[in-house]
């Protein structure tokens, strides 16, 4: 083994990876070894993710990925397997040796990422440095206005970006390649006759390698075309396949700059706030585009600084904007965070219940706000967070409200937060006056979705009650709608996995192959019923028989069975395996609902109804050979005869009267 290697292995072994997994999803004991939850993967209602404790694996059944604790960390993160290593080494407080890679590939993606975030350093220095400048003063001047001193602008690392769009590539060019340049989002390019920007999509299922990035046309403008020396504009390069130094300039000209940093405070993205009124200076707020070092779903702006006080005081303030986080901030709740341009997502959720399940949401007032707050809400329900709503004065947002306000007045706010669902139910009677029948419709197929999303049976009965009560409706019809409802979602849930139609036996014979780590050789395998063992195995019991008497021939799992034989020894990590998907999907099917151990008498039993399979159907074989040897010679007519009486007879054996093990009570 190798060094990194045996790493590797020390860090898998110490890794538990419910607990590591369970900081992303939230799972729930769903059996005597597996747990489940709802997939990070793919969008879904019903939970089809499940981790089993015992044989350290996860698998989905409705998106069919699985592997162990390194590839879901490598998956969730976007990032290579040795920065998954590492990032499970730091969780469990495991001294890192030197990082080495599997490929040249996987080198290459870690090390521009590594790249990138020392390109967003310097990129952060060269703007904190330019709002200092003359250049900056209007930058000053709208920071100012919007009440932000020099300890909060140093806090948060804001900064200018210069009008010329070469500064700040000529600075970067001088320390980086331009090939990287491109890749960090902060720059676009006039090519093939039109504006051109950086724009690395990750992929969940693997690292990408420079020639897996593209880039995203966006509509020339005058602006955005670089001038040659003596003014004019540049041709575009039709003819180039990447773009020049000289045709690439900075996405970010004339404008305020707010850092986005990841939960460890490195710099990896940028919000631009332009200072121009000119219809040509583009969106009022420019954001990055995603990169090998950013993904806007994945991030929390200002959860570095507030994780601390979000710990501490047991809540966060969730806002929208960046602005309205920095102001809350200012003003002395350091607790508050926001979205970062993006509606909020299940996986900034996961982030934050890192720190805690209580929230208060602050979002603004208006039409989209509100709309934003229900659909965060109904987020937050269903993480099982303990959710409070501040709502603001029409027309404030929290910068605008501590602003003209003060700091008292949004602390007072703050604690007249109204729980989530009365902030619903006030919601719902705004829209559907309840005076009417129809109204009363409307109120209740508002809420019931909102009711339904609660995980606990004991609230949502709770909830209906104290709805009905202020809807003006019978409590009873609309637990009855719930249950309806409930109904509706049962009938629409997954259907059961192939392994349904499998045999009790068959499964029986799978979990004792698969419980195989270290086998000695085909030759010296013997079966406990010949005395040799001291100890019952299941995995060497298993084979033993298989292999001697083929009884799997012929069965839905025959291929299963056949490539846990051969993979002798079974790898401990059962997903590397050489299995088709229906085949990996059955085997943790099946592992997945482990309820109780193995012993002698169920391998048994397994066995025994295995080889009754197998001796109907050679009589069914038989049988239909019979028919077709009508008129042909006597001889052939009395050897079938006399198989068919052999064949009934073994299955009047009463050691072939058990079908298999009894089912658990």
């Amino acid at each position: 083994m190798t060094e990194a290697s045996d790493f590797k292995e020390i860090v898998k072994q110490q890794a538990d990876i419910v607990r590591v997994v369970g900081d992303y999803v939230k799972l729930k004991k769903s059996g005597a070894q597996n747990y489940s939850g709802l997939c990070p993967f793919h969008n879904e209602k019903t939970p089809s993710f499940s981790v089993h404790a015992t044989r350290q694996f996860y698998h989905c059944f409705g998106c069919g990925v699985s592997g162990d604790v390194f590839s879901f960390v490598q998956k969730i993160e976007n990032i290579t397997f040795p920065e998954a290593v590492r990032t499970i080494a730091q969780k469990l407080g495991i001294a890192l040796p030197r990082i080495s890679y599997s490929s040249p590939a996987e080198a290459k993606e870690a090390r521009l990422r590594t790249v990138l975030l020392e390109i967003h350093e310097k990129a952060c220095a060269f703007f904190q440095e330019y709002l200092r400048r003359p250049e900056g003063a209007h930058a000053r001047q709208y920071l100012a206005g919007r009440g932000l001193d020099e300890a909060i602008i140093k806090a948060f690392r804001i900064g200018y970006a210069p009008d010329s769009g070469f500064i700040l590539r000529d600075r970067l060019r001088a320390e980086f390649e331009e090939e990287v340049l491109q890749e960090s989002g902060l720059f676009s390019w006039k090519q093939d006759g039109g504006a051109r920007t950086a724009d690395r999509r990750h992929q969940n299922t693997r690292s990408l390698d420079s020639e897996q990035i593209g880039v995203q046309a966006a509509k020339p403008t005058t602006k955005d075309q670089p001038p040659t020396p003596d003014g004019r504009l540049q041709p575009a390069l039709s003819q180039a396949k990447g773009p020049t130094v000289a045709s690439m300039y900075s996405k970010f000209r004339d404008r305020v700059v707010f850092p986005i940093a990841n939960e460890a405070g490195r710099v990896i993205a940028f919000t631009g706030r332009t200072l121009s009124a000119d219809e040509k200076s583009g969106p009022k707020y420019l954001n990055s585009p995603e990169t090998a070092i950013y993904s806007k779903s994945r991030v929390l702006f200002n959860l570095d600084q507030a994780r601390e006080a979000i710990r501490k005081l047991e809540y966060a303030i969730l806002v929208e904007g960046q602005m309205d986080c920095i102001s809350v901030f200012a003003a002395g709740f350091h607790n508050v965070i926001a979205s970062s341009g993006t509606a909020f997502t299940e996986l900034q959720a996961r982030l934050l219940a890192r720190s805690s399940k209580n929230v208060v949401v602050n979002f603004d007032p208006d039409t989209a706000g509100a709309k934003a707050t229900e659909r965060t809400l109904a987020l937050l329900i269903e993480e099982e967070f303990q959710v409070k709503v501040l709502t603001l004065e029409s027309g404030f947002d929290p910068d605008l409200f501590i602003r003209r306000k003060g700091r008292d007045a949004y602390a007072q706010a703050l604690k007249n937060s109204q729980r989530y669902f009365d902030y619903l139910i006030e919601r719902a009677r705004a829209q559907f006056p309840v005076r009417s029948a129809e109204g009363k419709v409307k109120a209740v197929n508002y809420l019931l979705p909102h009711i339904q999303r609660v995980p606990s049976r004991i609230v949502r009965d709770e909830l209906a009650r104290e709805i009905a009560q202020k809807i003006g409706i019978d409590s009873a019809v609309l637990r009855q709608e719930l249950k309806h409802a409930a109904a509706n979602r049962s009938a629409t849930a997954l259907k059961a996995p192939a392994e349904a139609q499998i045999t009790e036996a068959e499964k029986i014979l799978i979990r004792a192959l698969a419980s195989a780590s270290q086998m000695q050789a085909a030759g010296e395998h013997v079966s406990e019923r010949d005395g040799a063992e001291e100890e019952f195995d299941p995995a060497r019991q298993a084979q033993f028989v298989l292999k001697t008497e083929l009884l799997h021939l012929g069965l839905a799992t025959e291929e299963l069975i056949a490539t846990l034989l051969n993979s002798s020894p079974v790898p401990a990590d059962i997903t590397e395996l050489p299995l088709s998907e229906p085949g990996r999907n059955l085997l943790a099917s099946i592992l997945m609902k482990e309820d109780e151990e193995l012993n002698a008498g169920h391998l048994e039993g397994a066995v025994r109804a295995l080889r009754r399979i197998q001796l109907r159907r050679k009589l069914e074989h038989v049988q239909r050979a019979l028919q077709a040897a009508q008129g042909q010679e006597p001889g052939r007519l009395q050897s079938l005869l006399q198989e068919k009486l052999r064949l009934k007879r073994a299955l009047m054996d009463p050691g072939l009267a058990d079908e298999g093990p009894a089912p658990a009570a």
